[in-house]
């Protein structure tokens, strides 16, 4: 075990700012840290809990770690710690509109933008419940950005009314940004900034949950045994020892499922636009073209972005590539709707094609995201076509909902914020 003492300097205390910092840090080491202040302990990766040890100027913090890592993670906060905030020009408050805010929005956003001065977020948040859309956007009067998610729309459109209601920025809380006409927004002089990565172990592992459900048709187990029916006919799953995983797309979302394959006793191949060979070096997987790719899988999972037109991953999935998979195969889809024709899916699934199918994402979605539709009639004619088939299973978009994923999008997204007020550099997050 490691430890480390600190005394707060800071005015402020450790405010929004330092503790999604150090919590962020956190999440990145393996070793169990803890906080403590007086009476008060806080898990070093909950930035809510750090927030709540009300650290003041003088107050003593005591940093323990144990593990593997211990070392460098305690170097790595008392390094963060001391350093002190650099705020290049003095700001005023930047005014945010926040569209499609859920009340777990509000939990993590609320946090990080209460305080105000030097060296914190210096934001102040509007929330409102609608998505953003053309006929939403003047909701955005008067606000200096506005912060918007997978399920809003903005198209030139909706940029153009922006930009008449003095909008300047953008913040995509999420890594995707095709939602955006990027080039409207250039011509319109508003900037873009999204969350490059926040926590690809939270897709990763949510796209072997669902697949690993939809193979041994747990759904289907689980109302059977509810209605007091404990016969296995209809229950029959595949081992993923000894077959072959695909992984379409090799970023951090798809490595981290490369890596889980590989602890299920699986062959990984991969392809990818730009293939990483580190991940060849390494042992972890050999690129093959998409073609073999889809001929060889017995599971295939999708990871890349959604880039339309020419050349692009619109429709990856379409009849000629299901035909070149086998009948058995696995699929699921964790990233974007628009990988996969979902007619040219439906029509295989209807000719017995695909041991299973799982998507927390498909083209179509649209009016169901994050939407509470149990007292309607479904309206939406592709979703009560796909949950026809008992072998697919359908997930609401939600592969990114973890703790850890919450607060990495919020603090991103405030540290983005931040930037463009103080006119610091953007990094990644710039979308161009």
């Amino acid at each position: 075990m490691k430890s480390y003492t600190h005394v707060v300097v800071d005015p402020l205390g450790i405010h929004a700012r330092p503790a999604a910092q150090i919590a962020q840090a956190c999440v990145n080491f393996r070793s169990s840290i803890t906080i403590t202040c007086g009476e008060h302990n806080a898990n070093g990766n909950n930035v809510l809990q750090i927030l709540g040890l009300h650290a003041v100027k003088g107050s003593t913090l005591l940093i323990t770690a144990e593990g593997d890592d211990e070392e460098a993670a305690i170097e790595a906060i008392s390094r963060m710690l001391k350093e002190k905030a650099a705020q290049k020009k003095p700001v005023g408050i930047l005014k945010i509109a926040f569209f499609g805010a859920k009340d777990y929005d509000h939990i993590f956003f609320n946090e990080l933008a209460k305080d105000k001065g030097e060296g914190t977020y210096n934001c102040d948040i509007k929330y409102f419940s609608t998505r953003l859309t053309p006929e939403t956007a003047a909701l955005a009067k008067g606000y200096d950005a506005v912060c918007i998610f997978v399920n809003d729309e903005c198209p030139r459109a909706a940029l153009e009314t922006l930009k008449e209601c003095g909008v300047r920025l953008v913040l995509l809380r999420c890594a995707g940004f095709n939602n955006v006409d990027i080039a409207a927004a250039r011509e319109f002089g508003i900037t873009v900034l999204r969350v490059p990565a926040y926590s690809p172990y939270a897709v990763a592992e949510h796209a072997m949950a669902i697949i690993q459900a939809a193979n041994r048709r747990l759904n289907k187990a689980v109302n059977k045994v509810r209605d007091n029916n404990f016969a296995l006919s209809g229950l029959l799953g595949v081992d993923l020892h000894n077959k072959v995983a695909g992984i379409v797309g090799t970023g951090k979302i798809g490595q981290c499922m490369a890596r889980i394959c590989k602890g299920f006793g699986m062959t990984v191949i991969g392809w990818d636009a730009y293939p990483n060979q580190a991940l060849v070096d390494e042992g972890l997987l050999t690129y093959v073209s998409k073609d073999e790719l889809f001929a060889k899988s017995d599971l295939i999972s999708l990871h890349a972005p959604l880039i339309m037109g020419d050349g692009g991953t619109y429709h990856l999935i379409n009849k000629a590539a299901i035909d070149k998979m086998k009948d058995t195969v696995m699929l699921v889809n964790t990233a974007r709707g628009g990988l996969i024709d979902t007619e040219d899916l439906i029509s295989a699934l209807k000719e017995g094609k695909f041991h299973a199918v799982a998507l927390d994402v498909y083209e179509g979605e649209d009016s169901n995201v994050y939407t509470d539709h149990s007292a309607d009639a479904m309206m939406n004619d592709i979703t009560a076509r796909l949950q026809m088939f008992p072998q697919l299973i359908l997930t609401s978009h939600q592969a990114f909902f973890t703790r850890e994923a919450l607060q990495a999008i919020a603090a991103t997204t405030m540290e983005n914020a931040r930037n463009f007020n103080e006119g610091n550099p953007y990094g990644m997050a710039e979308v161009k």
